[in-house]
């Protein structure tokens, strides 16, 4: 799972990058990054394996993680190629806008539409050009009378005409039928966003009185995308204080949870990926999968020759194990499951797989 840090320039996405990731990337308050994009991983923060590890005390911990790429800032009216084609490698985008006023930097004060709108339109536009090359290759199928052409012309007229309106393709209504059309499309608006409020620190504590983050999130809610409130440069600070001044700093402003967390578990949930969860003295580990993935290629996750020799899986729910205080207790009770072939399997299964190769 990659996931891009995209926006104007200068609005903190390195700042995050940075803070989400522990990396040490250059930030600067006058130039663009560099066109190569930063690549770094953030661990998901997960309860669950916090308990586990408590019960097992593991050689190993190992939660599950995603990919971030800070990349370049999108200037207004520029070329973006090289940018675009960064993004187009991605999964799902976290879009920082300035929430936060800075005369040091910027001449303007912040205005999180304006600048939500300016880099959206920018990606548009890319997008529009993308679809109209695509739509002139299909007018010259479709006069073989192939079908499949004749509805790609339909689809990408209807779809030029809704960027065209100033609307990014993921509120286009696409059919089953134009989704395997689109199939590596390239498109950059049609992929997931989280909007990242970029505030100062002092706005954390009441983030929805800002007049900047409630205009952000008008625009999330229009687009179905979701929005989340971050102070990126305290957020880089804390990540390098240990865990108790961490606390320490994140009360003294009313915080429970670090914006960084939800951004993360958010970033997790936006692609429809759950946890499965395998534990012992050795390794309490989170595995990523799809949300529906059934037991034996959840199995494949570990190693191929599990899904391959798959028997059955033995599964208990991190709820019940929990409630149960240990494992002796939750097999008395008849806690623990054989499931087959076609289980599907549930965020915080904890699993045993039987199998024989």
């Amino acid at each position: 799972m990659k996931l891009g840090i995209v926006g104007l320039p200068n609005v903190g996405k390195t700042t995050l990058f940075n803070a989400l990731t522990g990396s040490k990337a250059e930030t600067s308050a006058y130039t663009n990054a560099a066109a190569k994009p930063n690549m770094g991983s953030a661990k998901v923060p997960d309860e669950r394996l916090d308990w586990l590890a408590e019960y097992y005390k593991p050689r190993k911990y190992s939660p599950a993680s995603i990919d971030f790429v800070d990349v370049a800032g999108v200037a207004k009216g520029g070329k973006g190629n090289e940018v675009f084609q960064a993004i187009r490698q991605t999964d799902a985008l976290v879009h920082v806008v300035r929430c936060f006023d800075d005369e040091g930097i910027f001449t303007e004060k912040a205005d999180a539409a304006r600048d939500a709108e300016t880099f959206d339109l920018e990606m548009i536009l890319a997008d529009m050009e993308l679809v109209e090359r695509r739509l002139e290759r299909a007018k010259k199928n479709a006069k073989s009378g192939d079908k499949k052409y004749k509805r790609e012309v339909e689809m990408c007229s209807s779809l030029i005409e809704h960027l065209t309106d100033g609307n990014p393709a993921r509120t286009f209504e696409f059919t089953d039928e134009d989704k395997d059309i689109l199939i590596d499309g390239g498109l950059l608006t049609v992929k997931p966003v989280i909007y990242a409020a970029n505030l100062g620190e002092m706005d954390m504590a009441d983030y929805a009185s800002n007049e900047n983050f409630a205009a952000l999130k008008a625009i999330a809610d229009a687009q179905g995308a979701a929005v989340l409130p971050v102070a990126a440069k305290f957020e880089e600070d804390i990540a390098e204080m240990d865990a108790e001044e961490a606390q320490m700093f994140m009360e003294d402003l009313g915080l429970t949870e670090t914006g960084l967390s939800r951004l993360i578990r958010t970033s997790y949930e936006l692609l429809g990926y759950i946890s499965f969860l395998t534990a012992g003295e050795d390794d309490v580990h989170a595995w990523t999968i799809v949300r529906g993935t059934k037991a034996p290629r959840a199995a494949g996750k570990i190693h191929t020759d599990i899904e391959r020799g798959f028997i059955r899986a033995e599964v208990i729910a991190f709820e019940d194990l929990k409630a149960c205080g240990s494992i002796a207790a939750a097999k008395e009770k008849g806690l623990f499951r054989l499931e087959g072939k076609d289980y599907v399997m549930k965020d915080g299964d904890i699993t045993n797989f039987r199998f024989n190769v």
